[in-house]
């Protein structure tokens, strides 16, 4: 097979830098043009075979309606979209293949299975937390992925993201019911991404963590998102990373 040509977006960010990186040392593909603000994007997509994108909401549009016209692969690890943004990139998938992810690290997707086990397993005395921290920089709150561990947890249990979710505590809110997910967001720092599922009842707590050190993880899987598209021969559909890795 030939190498897969990537348009990688944001490329002088640190996420697009590291998808460069990451794209360049491996042999099945080809980073073989990058865009960053005030660069064309009409002229880029011509020029690959499939587009991973790690920048902001507001590039969303441009860049799904760009991808449906010419017809190319996309990944996008980019987050903190509103629901309009989310029904633009479904009704897309029903013309070309999306990979759109909250996380791409292995090790996250490998979190997302065990939170949905170890909820069952548990079940309801157990109270549910999560807590999330990233870097100063980061601008949606909470993450991508620490929603989807809170979807994940009210699935599970048969709960509503949005009516079940309290995000921070503040005051005298009260005791928390027996329903309730709790979210919580740090920021400071350098801190790529921490997260933890905490399930806590009378006498004992179960915790389930990952931390990444590096933006690598993200990077690799995203390559390898775009990859498994290609491979699989997928003409449309909207996947995740639980498609790529087999979790499903």
């Amino acid at each position: 097979m030939s190498q897969l040509k990537l348009l990688v977006t944001g490329c002088k960010g640190r996420m697009g830098q590291a998808v460069t990186e990451c794209a360049e040392a491996d042999a099945d593909v080809t980073p073989s043009v990058g865009i960053d603000m005030g660069d064309s994007l009409e002229a880029a997509i011509v020029q690959c075979d499939a587009i991973i994108d790690f920048t902001l909401p507001s590039f969303t549009k441009e860049l799904v309606e760009a991808a449906v016209e010419h017809k190319k692969i996309l990944v996008m690890g980019t987050t903190g979209h509103d629901d309009e943004l989310l029904a633009l990139i479904d009704e897309a998938s029903k013309s070309i293949p999306i990979v759109h992810a909250p996380n791409f690290s292995v090790g996250v997707n490998t979190l997302f299975w065990l939170t949905r086990k170890t909820t069952e397993i548990l079940g309801k005395g157990f109270d549910l937390e999560v807590v999330e921290m990233h870097h100063r920089h980061k601008q949606d709150s909470p993450s991508g992925t620490a929603r989807r561990l809170a979807e994940v947890l009210a699935e599970a249990r048969q709960l509503s993201y949005d009516k079940d979710c309290r995000h921070g505590r503040f005051g005298d809110v009260g005791a928390r019911t027996e329903d309730e997910i709790g979210v919580h967001a740090l920021r400071g720092g350098d801190v790529v991404g921490d997260h933890t599922v905490v399930y806590a009842a009378d006498g004992e707590r179960v915790e389930l963590t990952h931390k990444a050190s590096s933006r690598h993880t993200f990077a690799n899987g995203s390559v390898r998102a775009a990859k498994w598209v290609a491979s699989e021969g997928h003409k449309t559909g909207l996947f995740d990373m639980q498609d790529v890795l087999g979790l499903k």
